[in-house]
């Protein structure tokens, strides 16, 4: 009956966890398994992939989010796709459509989405890094947005609003400086971290990986895999034995 007394969403189990996928994943070159030969094909192909990635994340439902991303991005059959989110073939072909609609009707295009290098996003990227390593709640809080949301996979439970998120966070996450570090990465095409905890031997260990969404000038979706598990995905060791990130020049 505390900081979970904050708004916050149950579970949604109808939506198996996905992954974050490397943005390393996005950049194979000519030589690469699979990859067009054509070097004009490589770049329209990228681009088309990070399109879909964040696209998704910003404008779709979970369940078409994964539907089109397993589909489309990935390129799935639509029978592997059924049997991993435990649906029906003429379903997951039903909510591509959807998906794909929703974005149409949302206008979505590439001029549409924002890149992680836009100097607007990666100065909200560094401040949260720097927030997060200093374990400073309101620095933290001023950076998202009114309808911020915070999910944790695997934990079913998410929180949703500004208020409800912030609380979570300087109740149950952050303690004292220095007992997260934080290393840039990307994944899914949006701006990432490898969030390392300092254990009791004084290094850091693998912790999460956290995927942020930007919108306009404001932190919309905090995603944090809670999976050591991933960080071989992303060539990041399981463990560092001091402070990463040199964010404090960032505090404003």
């Amino acid at each position: 009956p505390d900081a979970l007394d904050a708004p916050l969403a149950a579970a949604r189990p109808e939506v198996p966890l996905l992954e974050p996928l490397p943005d390393e994943a996005l950049r194979a070159g000519p030589g690469a398994p699979g990859a067009p030969a054509d070097p004009a094909s490589i770049v329209v192909s990228r681009q088309s992939v990070r399109l879909a990635l964040v696209a998704a994340l910003q404008h779709l439902p979970p369940r078409q989010r994964a539907v089109l991303i397993l589909r489309d991005v990935l390129g799935w059959p639509a029978a592997e796709v059924a049997g991993l989110l435990q649906m029906s073939v003429i379903a997951v072909n039903s909510a591509l459509r959807r998906a794909r609609d929703g974005l149409r009707q949302a206008g979505v295009g590439e001029d549409d989405v924002r890149e992680p290098a836009d100097a607007g996003t990666r100065a909200i990227v560094d401040k949260y890094a720097a927030a997060f390593e200093n374990a400073d709640v309101a620095a933290l809080t001023r950076l998202l947005a009114a309808d911020a949301v915070l999910e944790m996979p695997p934990t079913p439970t998410w929180f949703a609003g500004r208020e409800a998120v912030a609380r979570f966070f300087g109740t149950r996450v952050l303690g004292a400086p220095g007992d997260f570090a934080l290393t840039a990465t990307g994944a899914n095409g949006q701006p990432a971290f490898a969030a390392y905890r300092r254990g009791g031997d004084g290094g850091y260990h693998a912790h999460a990986i956290v995927v942020l969404e930007v919108r306009g000038a404001a932190l919309a979706r905090i995603v944090s895999f809670l999976d050591p598990g991933l960080f071989p995905v992303f060539g990041l060791p399981p463990m560092t034995p001091g402070r990463q990130a040199s964010t404090t020049a960032l505090k404003s």
